[in-house]
């Protein structure tokens, strides 16, 4: 298990269109699952102690999202021949379990996750009506602990400030988790980040 935190908010960058299905073949684009107010497009997976950690926190704070006019989805990218627990079936159960009231679906190919740039589980990728970033930070203070009665909803408020105003946070702070488990040991997806980093 790697650790990995996620690069600070490019402000305005516009979300990719997707086309992926989940575990029982429904497919869903960005059309689809964007809200009135807002999106949240969440890379996640079943086996990452990171997410089964905050998974039903995750859960209650999407479904409040929700009810703001917040559209969801979370991502499954990881490569599940070699992490078996990730598996379909497996997400099918996982969902199930903890109550997800959002698709969750399956980036097969591994595009998705490269074109966000998602580099943990979970990532959080927090967009306005227009679909234009506003937020890329942790879901609470808490991390693997459980949470307090003080603990901040940090998600929740940034997302319900962006469907009130358009706007995210200045200030935010990385999730961490997992690193996305790729395909041949991660090399295309490193050269890749190296490329766009160096502007070519």
């Amino acid at each position: 298990m790697a650790l990995t935190e996620t690069p600070i908010c490019n402000f305005g960058w516009k979300a990719v269109d997707f086309d992926l299905k989940d575990p029982d073949g429904r497919s869903y684009t960005l059309n689809d699952i964007k809200g009135p107010n807002g999106t949240l497009i969440m890379f996640i997976c079943n086996h990452c102690p990171y997410v089964r950690a905050v998974v039903d926190r995750m859960v209650r704070d999407v479904r409040d999202l929700q009810a703001k006019g917040i559209g969801v989805v979370a991502v499954m990218s990881n490569d599940w021949a070699q992490y078996p627990e990730d598996a379909p079936d497996k997400m099918l159960r996982f969902a199930e379990t903890h109550g997800f009231t959002f698709p969750y679906v399956i980036d097969d190919s591994q595009e998705i996750a490269r074109a966000y740039d998602a580099v943990c589980t979970p990532d959080f990728f927090g967009f306005n009506a227009d679909l234009e970033l506003q937020y890329r930070g942790r879901l609470d203070s808490a991390h693997k602990n459980a949470a307090g009665p003080d603990t901040r909803r940090e998600l929740f408020e940034a997302m319900s400030q962006v469907a009130e105003t358009g706007r995210g946070p200045a200030d935010q702070i990385a999730s961490m988790g997992c690193s996305i488990k790729w395909r041949n040991g991660g090399m295309v997806a490193d050269v890749r980040r190296l490329i766009r980093k160096v502007g070519l």
